[in-house]
C-alpha cells in the first residue's frame, strides 16, 4: 500500500485468542519480536485470560483479511493490561494501530477499568510513538520484562 493512499476500511471483531486467523497474527508478532530482540520471542497468550468480562481479544480485518490484533486482560481490579498489539507490516502507517488501541481502550473502560497499562521495548520505537501520541505516560517497569533494560512500560487513565 502506498502511504499516500486513502486509509483502508477496517473492521474490528472480538474473537477468541485461539481463533486461527488471530493466532496466525500473534505468531507473526512473536516472530517479529524474536527478530528484533533475539531469542524465541514472547510466549503465546493464554486464551482464558482474554475472555469477557475481564478480558477481550480483537482482530482487525480489511476486506475480510486479518491485518491486526490486540487484547487486554485483568492486571488488577482497576487496571487492564493491553497485550499483543500487532499490525501487519503491509498496512502499517495507516492509523490501524491507533484505531485498535482506541477500540481496546473503549472496551476496557466499558468493562469497568479505570487505567490501561502496557509494556513494549526500545526496539519498537514505532510502538512507543503510538502510545505516547495516544496519551500514555511512562511508568516503572512491571511484569514479565520488568528486569529487562530494554523494556518500557506505560499507562493511561481511561476516564478522559
Amino acid at each position: 500500500m502506498a502511504n499516500d493512499a486513502a486509509p483502508p476500511e477496517v473492521a474490528f471483531t472480538v474473537v477468541a485468542v485461539d481463533d486461527p486467523t488471530a493466532r496466525d497474527l500473534q505468531d507473526r508478532q512473536i516472530t517479529e519480536m524474536a527478530r528484533r530482540y533475539g531469542g524465541r520471542g514472547p510466549a503465546p497468550l493464554h486464551g482464558d485470560e482474554f475472555e469477557p468480562p475481564t478480558g477481550c481479544f480483537v482482530m482487525a480485518t480489511i476486506d475480510g483479511v486479518g491485518v491486526a490484533c490486540g487484547g487486554f486482560r485483568l492486571l488488577s481490579p482497576d487496571v487492564a493490561e493491553i497485550k499483543r498489539m500487532y499490525v501487519d507490516p503491509a498496512v502499517r502507517r495507516h492509523g490501524i494501530g491507533a484505531l485498535m488501541l482506541k477500540f481496546l481502550e473503549e472496551r476496557a473502560k466499558a468493562a469497568g477499568y479505570g487505567e490501561a497499562w502496557l509494556e513494549t521495548g526500545i526496539e519498537q520505537p514505532d510502538a512507543i510513538s503510538l502510545y505516547v501520541a495516544a496519551g500514555y505516560r511512562a511508568r516503572p517497569a512491571y511484569g514479565e520484562f520488568k528486569d529487562d533494560p530494554r523494556s518500557r512500560s506505560f499507562f493511561r487513565s481511561l476516564d478522559g
